[in-house]
Order: structure tokens, then sequence, then C-alpha cells
């Protein structure tokens, strides 16, 4: 006859005490890898989930609304194939996931793809990027703050949207909207120049934009054409956010020596303090050069382009508006406590008169007809892309998993370097 007895704790024994202790030391160690991450691991230990303190720690640590990821809850990885990333981890995600498609960009770090989710079918932008590039060149806070910055941007209509990030041993990804209409350094270099209001629209929906990043404190610091794209049906999108600098308030200054030669506001060049009228400056250079074809103080000489921002005085031709013109002494005014947008920000920019025609509730909504139509006829149609990338293969590499890399020092201070990188968004962000 078998008796049933409720089910007690077990003994504390001292070799289960060692056992315990053996966790508590792996905690600390583990602590800054994440501690939901952590707990996923501590949880597969069958005698400590036994434990009744370890099962308090247990529930009091798991997050109350469980990270879903095609409305699955996530599995812990293999530690071959995933770092661990803390509480923002997507430990589902991985490169066999994606049919990687296209090269589409490159960029000093690696490449941008466009693939096909397997499971999912959507057509994503992928960023893959090479971390031992990123530590020889010490670029790690870039991108951890490009990371930092997307993650804020879910809710701009001009703004790439991640939809989640993540990285394996060697590589981080991180998979962004397709944006397809092309480059609007594609597509000026082609048609050499804009009407003023094609340039008015663009100029707007880049402004709402930069207004946008200003009112979460961050400075986008590197506004060219190569970095403003055209979607499918004509709007702005604005991409890569390696340079931006957070926490920059109101008032607040930064002073880090960045950005592309042609667009340097001259307070950078100086390598005086600077605040967010920057990217102001930026957008009356890429205004300028929407309407004139180059740059407003170029040259093939650097030095010579870097003495003519400092010092030449800007130049307008007579084949614009008075208000274009006003406006672009405004915003390309180098003392930059009197250029436009030094007091109350994008809302001097708004109000001025060049904007007068666009209703920037219209203009937020996408309810304004775009100037252009890119006349793309879905994913694979890539005629606006340049040749130089679609035409390169796509490198095997990219679509490996981590399970066949060596764990070596190099990657375990990889590990250290991009900790917290992995994002899975609300299940609600895209909808």
């Amino acid at each position: 006859m078998t008796v049933k007895t409720q089910a007690t704790a077990p003994a504390l024994t001292y070799s289960k005490m060692r056992g315990m202790v053996a966790i508590l030391i792996a905690f600390m160690k583990q602590r800054r890898m994440g501690l939901n991450d952590f707990i996923q691991k501590i949880a597969t230990n069958s005698y400590a989930c036994k434990h009744p303190e370890v099962q308090s720690i247990l529930n009091i640590s798991q997050p109350t609304e469980p990270q879903l990821i095609n409305g699955n809850p996530s599995s812990p990885p293999s530690p071959t194939q995933q770092i661990n990333l803390g509480p923002s981890s997507n430990p589902h995600a991985k490169p066999l996931d994606f049919q990687f498609l296209k090269v589409i960009g490159k960029g000093s770090f690696g490449k941008v793809l466009l693939a096909r989710h397997k499971t999912e079918e959507h057509f994503y932008a992928v960023k893959v990027l090479q971390k031992k590039a990123i530590l020889k060149k010490k670029e790690e806070k870039h991108i951890m703050s490009e990371r930092n910055v997307l993650l804020k941007n879910v809710k701009h209509p001009f703004l790439v949207g991640l939809h989640y990030s993540f990285q394996t041993a060697d590589k981080l990804y991180f998979v962004l909207d397709y944006i397809n209409g092309g480059e609007l350094f594609y597509h000026l270099q082609r048609e050499r120049c804009f009407l003023e209001p094609r340039a008015r629209f663009y100029a707007a929906e880049i402004a709402s934009a930069l207004g946008y990043l200003h009112s979460l404190n961050i400075v986008y610091r590197d506004l060219k054409p190569e970095n403003i794209l055209l979607d499918s049906q004509g709007h702005i999108v604005l991409t890569d956010f390696g340079l931006c600098k957070e926490n920059i308030e109101p008032n607040g200054t930064t002073s880090t020596f960045c950005g592309t030669p042609e667009y340097l506001a001259p307070e950078v060049l100086h390598k005086q303090p600077y605040d967010r009228t920057v990217d102001w400056w930026c957008l009356g250079a890429v205004l300028y050069e929407m309407l004139y074809g180059l740059p407003p103080f170029y040259s093939r000489n650097t030095a010579e382009m870097y003495d003519n921002i400092l010092n030449k005085p800007l130049q307008l031709k007579p084949n614009i508006t008075n208000s274009a013109r006003h406006l672009l002494e405004g915003l390309l005014q180098k003392d930059r406590t009197k250029r436009l947008g030094a007091k109350n920000d994008f809302v001097e920019i708004k109000h001025h008169i060049f904007f007068s025609p666009i209703n920037w509730d219209d203009l937020i909504s996408k309810k304004l007809t775009p100037p252009f139509n890119p006349n793309v006829s879905g994913p694979n149609d890539l005629q606006h892309f340049d040749p130089e990338f679609t035409e390169e293969p796509v490198p095997n590499s990219i679509g490996q998993s981590a399970d066949s890399i060596l764990i070596t020092a190099s990657v375990k201070e990889a590990a250290e370097a991009f900790l917290g990188f992995s994002y899975a968004p609300p299940m609600d962000s895209f909808l």
C-alpha cells in the first residue's frame, strides 16, 4: 500500500549547500550579463528549482509580461548560439531565421542586406556588423548608441524602425524596416538638383524627424543625403544613428569631433562645445545641396573646404525665392547662438515663411502627397539601389549561426563590449 504524503522541501545537507553556494557564485559572475537570462539558466537546474529559496527568487524575478516571439515564449539559447544579453535579449532570433537575398548597402563595419524571414515571410533590411572591426576602431559606444536611439524611434513616421536586434559570437544584427525608394543622394545625383517645392517637402519631413529626436534629447550629428532614404511612396526615412549623441538637454552641449566633412558646422571644426543647432546647420547644408546640386562650401580640397566653412560668407545665386534665401541664411549662420533654431529649436524652423505652404499635421500623418513616387513594384524591385551593392554576392558567413565558431578570448571580449545589445519590442509596437 502506497501512502502519499505532502511534499516537503529537501533537507539542506552540506553537499547541497555547496551546490547552492556554487549557484550563487555563478550568479555574481553572471550578473553583468543580465538577470533575466541567468534566471532562464538557473531554471534548468532541477535541484535548484526544488529549493524554496530559489523558487521565491524565480517568482520575484520573472517579468510580469514574458517576451513573445511570433506568439511563443522565448526559449533559452545555447551558449554558442547567443551571447548572454540581459533582460532585453531576444534569444529566439538567429541568422538562420533569414534568407539573405541581396547586399543593399555597405559601411565601415559590415553590410546591409535585403532579407526575408523564413517563417513570417516579411522582408527586412538586416544590418550585419562585424564585432572585430568595431572593437578594432573602438567604436562600440557608437554602435550601442545607435541601438539605444533605434529603440526610441518606433513611433515616428520619418525615422527607420527597429524590429529587433540580436547577436552571435562575432556579429551584431539590426533587423530594420526595409526601405527601397533609394537614397536621397542617389536621386540628387541623377537629377542634379530639385525644384523648390520638392526640396521644401523633403526639408519639412527631415526637420520633423530632427525635431522629434531633439525632443528626446538626442542630437543626430550626421545629416547628409546618404543617410536620407525615400520609402516606396516617396516619403523621407532617416537612417544610421551611429553618431547620435544622447542626453543633450535643450541648453546642453557636447564636444566630440565627428560628422561628414562637407556638412560639418563651424563650431565642430573649431572644436568648440556645440549643441543641437548643429543639426539645423546640417539641414541648411542639405537644403542648399537639394537646390544647387553641391553642399554650400564645397571644395575637392578638404582643407580649403574647412576654411570656406569657417571664413567664407554664404553665397546664394539668384535662382531661388526670397523665403528660401532667408531660410538658408538662418540655418547656415556661422554663429550658432544666432542660428535659426537656437532659441526655440524645431518651433522656429516650423514657423519659417519658407514652410508656410506645409500643413504640419497633415505632413506628420503622411497625408501630403510626395512630389516624387519611386514607383517600385515590390520588395524585389531594387532599381533605386546602387548596382555596386546589389551585384555583390551575399557572403555565406552572414547567415551562419555562431554554433561553428570557436569561443576565443577576443569573442569573450566582444561579449563584454556589447552586453544588452539584443532587443525584442513589445508586441504592439508595430501594430
